[in-house]
């Protein structure tokens, strides 16, 4: 019988970051939805429920806490525990490339060789990283949109994205990755746990991961 023993993976502040992050983008997706095409017609609209004015708080309200989470992200990705910084997912080792190599094989079932690694594998990181890139933009073109009067913002707004309408395109794109990349994770994240008894899904709770004892 094969023997586990428990390390600590992930520090308190990455576990309160990851379901604000979760959240906030549950609620971001279906306020946006609304915002961009609501389906109550205008009696409803008109009436003191006023559910246009909610869906726009909630989505204003979730907005702040994602933009927070972006730069509680990036203070870990530097200042996190050695799992938690962005050199631990980077291709940028012998070792990490090995990592991402047989993770690429493992996914595609062309190996059964599993690397086991205390933090992320190296194809989730740079997942992890590239959705965090996104989240830049997705932060700078919400603000964008919402403070259009702000002349800073309007000039750099300008200046990167054109127009408005473009902004609007961009933030709306990329929420599409959000709902792609969180059925991916999912389904990973049980694939992973049903076939390697780490405790990956639970490490998020606790913070605590499994690993073969020597």
């Amino acid at each position: 019988m094969a023997l586990y023993e428990k390390h600590h993976c992930w520090s308190f502040l990455i576990r309160i970051w990851h379901w604000a992050f979760a959240f906030s983008i549950v609620a971001l997706v279906i306020t946006g939805f609304y915002i961009n095409t609501p389906w109550t017609n205008t009696v409803i609209e008109g009436s003191a429920s006023w559910p246009m004015a909610w869906a726009r708080y909630i989505h204003y309200v979730a907005a702040y806490t994602f933009s927070c989470t972006v730069v509680i992200r990036a203070y870990l990705y530097i200042f996190g525990n050695a799992q938690e910084r962005v050199w631990d997912i980077l291709p940028i080792t012998p070792r990490n490339i090995k990592n991402l190599w047989r993770t690429l094989l493992l996914y595609s079932y062309i190996s059964d060789k599993h690397d086991e690694r205390l933090g992320h594998n190296i194809l989730a990181g740079l997942s992890y990283l590239g959705t965090w890139v996104a989240s830049l933009v997705m932060v700078a073109t919400g603000f964008y949109l919402l403070f259009p009067e702000v002349a800073w913002i309007a000039t750099t707004g300008n200046a990167i994205f054109h127009s408005q309408q473009v902004a609007r395109f961009v933030h709306h794109i990329i929420m599409w990755w959000y709902m792609i990349f969180v059925i991916i994770h999912i389904y990973l994240c049980v694939w992973n746990d049903i076939r390697f008894p780490e405790g990956l899904i639970s490490s998020i709770f606790t913070g605590k991961k499994f690993s073969h004892k020597d």
